[in-house]
């Protein structure tokens, strides 16, 4: 596959997963639902891990929460834009790392159980461990200073938190198999760019629109 289809891939992907998090998450937040648990294991790890299929590139899901989290500081809404934009980026990171030892056939997933076993750990995991991440370089880069006293304290409620992820990641990763087959290169060129340039942009133009009206409003 070429370095441009692979990067237009990341950006789409991306894109996708920065306008969820801009447009999808607040809005569920605004129903009552518990938006952060439900945007890592549904959105997150649910374009990550078709990204890894359709694609079988390691790298490209750090790239996917680089390209999101840089989406979502065009959002000045739904809490702190710093910490979710690095929460994003460290969703992708711990991803990578997580599935880093996996065939990018997934061979070792055969059975129903290891795929739902992968959905809990990689949800659980990205969700706690973004959350984690965000409390430690929040403070340093808003020149707050880091202290490790003030993490402990909320460590019982975010390991808490993050078994709602876990459970809908365990139902999320088996779904997303039913992908498994699909090969992205079957895809023309004449098809593929323009979608992914025309869904790109569709969605940084609206949630940049999105976040104008609300300023203004």
């Amino acid at each position: 596959m070429g370095k441009m289809k692979l990067f237009a891939g990341i950006i789409v992907l991306g894109s996708l997963w920065g306008f969820a998090e801009c447009i999808i998450g607040p809005a569920l937040g605004d129903a009552g639902l518990p938006s952060g648990a439900l945007m890592t294991s549904v959105f997150a790890i649910g374009l990550m891990m078709i990204s890894r299929m359709l694609f079988k590139r390691r790298g490209m899901q750090l790239g996917m929460g680089l390209v999101a989290g840089a989406l979502r500081l065009f959002n000045p809404f739904g809490g702190c834009v710093v910490c979710s934009a690095i929460a994003i980026a460290a969703e992708g990171l711990l991803f990578e790392l997580i599935w880093y030892k996996m065939s990018l056939d997934f061979s070792e997933l055969k059975t129903i159980t290891m795929k739902l076993s992968m959905g809990i750990v990689t949800a659980y995991s990205c969700y706690v461990g973004g959350y984690v991440i965000t409390q430690i370089l929040t403070p340093m880069v808003a020149s707050a200073g880091f202290y490790v006293e003030n993490l402990i304290v909320f460590m019982p409620q975010i390991l808490a938190r993050g078994l709602l992820a876990a459970i809908v990641g365990g139902i999320t990763v088996p779904a997303i198999f039913v992908l498994k087959d699909i090969n992205i290169n079957n895809v023309k060129d004449r098809i593929y760019y323009p979608t992914a340039v025309s869904v790109s942009i569709l969605c940084w133009v609206v949630v940049i629109a999105n976040a104008l009206f609300l300023m203004g409003a």
